[in-house]
């Protein structure tokens, strides 16, 4: 067998194991299959590679060059995958478990990339939140931005999903305009490492973006500075560890930590056995035991039902436990694999030796189990391993020790109140998850347990069939949670990009504003367009471009006819008596949409032209009412631009009405899509 030796990236060259390399076993055989480490690698000048070759070259780029970017990068992974599934099976996973991760990985980029283009703008600056007015005339005004830190990000992994684990922190991280340096669980590098190869293969990203270290960080930490952020998955021992190194403190270096999280899943008490929701709540507790042989951090570790059913759920989820295929995970029969390495299965086994002090086992014995095509004794192999907790209110070890693997522990509650006081004790968790029907119940949840979580899951009949799995973080939500599980929230979107940007508050004229954030605050000078800005493309528009259209005279009649035509025979606008007895009315106005509609008489083109389309308008706001008699005239201004395609862009226009007595009267902001 070729004994494979995984290299570092660093500095943008490979380098091969030297001192300090450490084997690498099959979780499947035991044999000793790679080497992996480096003790003379130069990690400061890995940092000074990073913050000075790839930061400036990210920087350079716009949100949409780096979203455009990590769709390339998406698609270039997908395209060349198989090396990392042909990886995966000697850390134990079935090719189920590597969809999970490599798949999943990929897919997660693609949704930052997708993020980053309609959430973001084609700019190197990114207003966060609404103009904040400071002043009476609104002559100074305050706004918040947000730059990328000027730093480097150091990502430290752990070993259960080295490419998701991997490619979910450095997305946001990239998008952001930061580059990386990451560190996998020695146990699983080869995979990540074939990850990186294939980043580095495509050419994609430019020089320094990301670099990798296989083995330990040696003085990495003692390098880092305030502009730097370190994201780590691990143990909360080991996350202590590293948050308290002394220049990490001085320097208040953000510290992103997902750790141990003792995730709860909740038979509603609703829910009653031979339903669809009990048998849901028995088919994702097995999932969760199962998938990559319960080494995952959202894996439920306890599961929680009303007294009256736990027999009940420990009936059938031993019954589909007992099922479950264990063996070689090349094998397509089967249903685990191993853990990941026979160390990883001792500590586990430690962790069981604790938990039979406080739970009876009901499922699983680790002592006599049958595994398919391998070796149970050679490998890392595991059966699942189901508990019984009769009393967990004087339990201990059951809610403060995460035994990484494929165990869990069932255990009654009295109510619903109990039911959440017993997931709370996990101090802090990822996720739990609820499996009601009852809207009463999920509201209940979430104001018991939500200070707790930092996701909860609801599923039912009405869910089930398009629900991603209590497991499942997704990288549209928040992925981290409070106390234990490290207060961190690794992904959520454009919430996850934050962590690798600074938020500033800017104070100044609304020039100034518009200036700095590339979007016309209102106040601000307006510009003279050569033409029509509806006769522009969105190339050649300008930010600020303004026109302001003639008067245009409000009608009783007008209003009567907009009343008949449209049905909306609303008192305000037919009865004068009634309309003058509402405070917000002098008497009968003019219906909202109506001067909407005498608003897009004024101000459009009405020819053929670069508008292709108006797609909607927020932030509508009617200021005072207009009577009849009264007069409109409209001030168009070009706020925003975002390209959206290779065809066409999202222009995004300010709207404001006044009238005769150059009072404000309504203002919005108008979408429209322009040919390029």
């Amino acid at each position: 067998m070729t004994l494979h030796q995984i290299s570092s990236f660093a500095k943008g060259q490979w380098v091969a194991p030297g001192d300090g390399a450490r084997p690498i076993r099959s979780a499947i055989t035991g044999a000793e299959i790679a080497r992996a480490g480096n003790d003379r690698l130069d990690f400061a000048g890995m940092l000074a590679f990073a913050r000075e070759t790839g930061g400036p070259a990210l920087r350079a780029m716009t949100f949409h060059d780096r979203a455009r970017m990590l769709k390339a990068l998406a698609l270039y992974l997908n395209e060349h995958k198989q090396a990392m599934y042909d990886l995966a099976y000697d850390t134990g996973a079935t090719k189920a478990d590597s969809f999970i991760d490599i798949d999943g990985g990929i897919g997660t980029v693609f949704v930052f990339a997708s993020k980053g283009r309609r959430e973001m703008p084609d700019d190197r600056v990114h207003v966060d939140g609404a103009i904040e007015q400071l002043s009476r005339n609104g002559t100074f005004l305050g706004m918040h931005v947000c730059t990328p830190l000027q730093g480097a990000a150091i990502h430290i992994n752990a070993f259960n999903f080295p490419v998701w684990g991997m490619l979910e922190k450095l997305a946001p991280t990239l998008l952001a305009g930061v580059p990386a340096i990451v560190k996998p669980a020695t146990a699983s590098c080869q995979v990540a490492q074939a990850c990186v190869r294939l980043i580095d293969q495509s050419g994609i990203l430019p020089r320094g973006a990301v670099q990798m270290i296989a083995g330990g960080t040696g003085d990495l930490l003692d390098h880092v500075g305030s502009q730097d952020v370190i994201s780590f998955t691990g143990s909360a021992q080991t996350a202590l560890r590293l948050r308290s190194r002394e220049n990490i403190l001085r320097e208040a270096v953000r510290f992103v930590a997902e750790q141990d999280s003792l995730n709860a899943s909740i038979l509603g008490p609703d829910v009653e056995p031979g339903t669809a929701e009990f048998d849901l709540f028995v088919k994702e507790a097995h999932r969760e035991m199962t998938v990559k042989a319960g080494q995952k951090c959202t894996a439920i570790r306890r599961i929680v039902a009303p007294e009256n059913r736990v027999g009940a759920v420990i009936e059938a989820l031993s019954a589909r436990l007992e099922e479950t295929v264990i063996g070689d995970p090349r094998d397509t029969t089967t249903r685990m694999g191993a853990l990941v390495s026979v160390s990883q299965k001792n500590d586990v086994l430690d962790k069981v030796r604790l938990f039979r002090r406080e739970a009876e086992l009901v499922s699983g014995n680790p002592d006599a189990f049958q595994v398919r095509g391998a070796d149970a004794r050679a490998g890392a192999f595991l059966p699942p391993m189901l508990f019984h907790c009769a009393e967990p209110d004087r339990a201990e070890r059951i809610h403060d020790t995460e035994a990484f693997g494929p165990v869990s522990t069932v255990m009654g509650y009295r109510d619903l109140d109990h039911a959440l006081a017993i997931a709370n004790r996990g101090q802090g968790s990822l996720v739990a998850s609820v499996i009601t029907a009852s809207g009463e119940v999920a509201r209940a949840a979430v104001l018991g347990a939500g200070a707790f979580h930092g996701r909860l899951y609801f599923n039912n009949a009405a869910s089930m069939r398009e629900s991603t799995g209590h497991g499942s973080p997704l990288p549209h939500m928040t992925h981290g949670g409070p106390g234990r599980a490290g207060g961190g929230e690794e992904m959520g979107g454009v919430r996850g990009v934050m962590h690798y940007m600074q938020r500033t508050a800017v104070q100044g004229s609304p020039d100034i504003l518009s200036a700095v954030g590339n979007t016309w605050v209102p106040g601000a000078a307006g510009l003279s367009p050569p033409a029509h800005p509806f006769t522009r493309r969105f190339g050649a528009l300008r930010i600020g471009e303004t026109i302001v259209t003639d008067a245009r005279e409000v009608t009783l009649d007008d209003i009567e006819h907009f009343a008949r035509f449209t049905g909306d025979t609303f008192y305000a606008h037919m009865d004068e008596a009634a309309a003058a007895a509402n405070p917000f009315f002098p008497g009968r106005v003019a219906h909202g949409y109506l001067l909407l509609s005498f608003a897009a008489g004024l101000f459009v083109e009405p020819n053929p032209g670069p508008v292709l389309a108006n797609t909607g308008l927020d932030g509508l706001r009617f200021l005072k009412p207009v009577v009849p008699g009264d007069s409109i005239r409209v001030r168009l201004t070009v706020r925003r631009k975002t390209p959206r395609t290779d065809e066409y862009g999202e222009v995004r226009w300010h709207v404001a009405l006044t009238n005769q007595d150059d009072e404000a009267v309504a203002e919005y902001e108008l979408l429209t899509m322009v040919a390029i």
